[in-house]
């Protein structure tokens, strides 16, 4: 049995494109495991290729590309290849994890079925990327599942009609439930000593995803409607208004102490008695001429004084800011990881938002 004393002691092999498979070998990466990612030497990672137009065209680096691969080392191999083929399997022999989002069919072109790798490496932990599950061979893109799954029909408002999200979500989605499945594998392998495959597909990841929206719908029959920020249970949550100095800010008001106290530093306390006002269903009902009544009063506040009131009282608030606005300030940047790619300084954000410290009593 391989004895592993920490993370720093895996092996991930990482031959998976674009967002969701790489940015879980980017996780283990910045655990501190050792991350091979291996590419094709003429079809590379197709992100990159996915550059801004003001980003080197020569480069073999795209932003795209780094927002998910750091802390890893690279090696071209075409796996259709005898020689290298060979080559991939002396590397499958000695890794704890492979990370793959290969097309139906292609494990089995390549020679990397599940039941070939395993009788390689008994240990071998396998995490499938796939778009619609193993048995489809639909190409899947994040946009597509955004759509098939009810994203883009609640996002948006009813002018602009179904809006798909700034961030690929569902890739993103897919990855976390895919760390979360090697993670339990690598616990059950310390067991049993033995390996296991976790596949992850973006359609269950996505609709797995839609939480209240989903048991809104399961439950009560509301088939969530396109409405821009607001929601559909609380209010008011979501509503977009301008103070004083033309900031855009924003409420979560999630409980009726919220509401009072909201009330209360806009100078109009008397609103929460209001029976229009006075619960969230009420609220709800009611939003419209809420939304009207509180902009009266915040169109008279500068932004800062009244968000650092809000603040004070524990109501959730917020500016609505741009990514300039985010990465001007120090907490945000503390979350920037640098790394030189083939010469060229990249930046992305951490994968890993928890802090793990060891006890510090043992």
């Amino acid at each position: 049995m391989k004895k592993l004393n920490s993370v720093k002691d895996l092996i991930i092999l990482d031959v998976s494109t674009v967002l969701a498979g790489p940015s879980v070998g980017m996780f283990f990466a910045e655990l501190g495991a050792k991350v091979l990612k291996i590419e094709h030497p003429i079809q590379a990672d197709v992100t990159r290729s996915w550059k801004l137009p003001n980003e080197h065209k020569n480069s073999n680096i795209s932003a795209y590309f780094a927002s998910v691969n750091y802390g890893k080392s690279y090696l071209q191999l075409d796996l259709s290849d005898k020689d290298q083929h060979a080559t991939f399997i002396e590397l499958v022999r000695t890794a704890d994890v492979l990370i793959s989002n290969f097309k139906k069919g292609d494990d089995q072109k390549l020679k990397l079925e599940t039941s070939f790798l395993h009788h390689i490496n008994p240990r071998l932990i396998i995490g499938k990327i796939t778009g619609f599950g193993t048995e489809s061979d639909r190409v899947a893109y994040d946009l597509i599942l955004q759509a098939e799954t009810g994203f883009m029909s609640m996002n948006g408002t009813n002018e602009s009609g179904p809006v798909k999200m700034p961030v690929a979500l569902i890739d993103v989605l897919a990855g976390h439930q895919l760390k979360e499945g090697i993670l339990l594998a690598l616990m059950e392998r310390q067991l049993t000593d033995k390996g296991s495959e976790i596949a992850v597909s973006l359609y269950d990841a996505a609709v797995c995803s839609l939480a209240n929206q989903a048991s809104n719908y399961l439950m009560a029959g509301h088939v969530a409607q396109r409405m821009g920020s607001l929601h559909p249970n609380i209010a008011p949550y979501g509503e977009l208004f301008t103070t004083k100095d033309g900031t855009l800010v924003t409420f979560a008001i999630g409980s009726n102490a919220h509401f009072q106290k909201l009330t209360s530093v806009l100078g109009i306390a008397e609103l929460a008695e209001d029976i229009r006002f006075m619960d969230n269903q009420a609220r709800l009902q009611n939003r419209s001429s809420l939304q009207k009544i509180l902009q009266e009063s915040i169109e008279n506040k500068e932004s800062t004084a009244l968000l650092s009131a809000l603040h004070e009282q524990h109501v959730p608030c917020a500016k609505v800011k741009s990514l300039d606005e985010v990465f001007a300030e120090q907490k945000a940047q503390n979350l920037v990881l640098s790394e030189k790619i083939d010469g060229l300084e990249t930046k992305r954000v951490r994968s890993i938002a928890f802090n793990f410290q060891d006890d510090p009593q043992s």
